[in-house]
């Protein structure tokens, strides 16, 4: 199951992490809901292959721990979104559809 493209719309902002937004449900460490706007990663589906951040020409991500997640216990977390230039590399390179990018999202980051 791929990352819901229309998150925004069907799910609550949960939290704040790191500077960008977390759209819930959130209840750790089994459910850890969708990190960022802009470029976001479904943290429930990514197992954590790190071809996003091998591949991403202005280093959006950043491994973060997530200790007894049932996928993996460190995730790809889209710490600098601020800085995605819409190439879409890691959107490509997602063995499990876990990341979305929307350019039209970058303004309500």
């Amino acid at each position: 199951m791929a990352i819901d493209p229309e998150f925004e719309e069907n799910r609550e902002l949960a939290e704040e992490h790191e500077g960008h937004k977390v759209w819930g449900p959130v209840e750790e460490p089994e459910t850890l809901g969708i990190h960022g706007t802009h470029v976001a990663v479904d943290f429930d589906i990514c197992i954590a292959d790190g071809a996003c951040l091998e591949d991403c020409p202005v280093d959006v991500f950043e491994w973060v721990d997530t200790p007894d997640h049932p996928e993996s216990e460190i995730k790809a977390d889209p710490a600098h979104e601020d800085q995605c230039i819409d190439c879409m590399l890691c959107v490509d390179v997602c063995p499990v559809d876990a990341i979305d990018v929307d350019p039209g999202r970058a303004g309500r980051i």
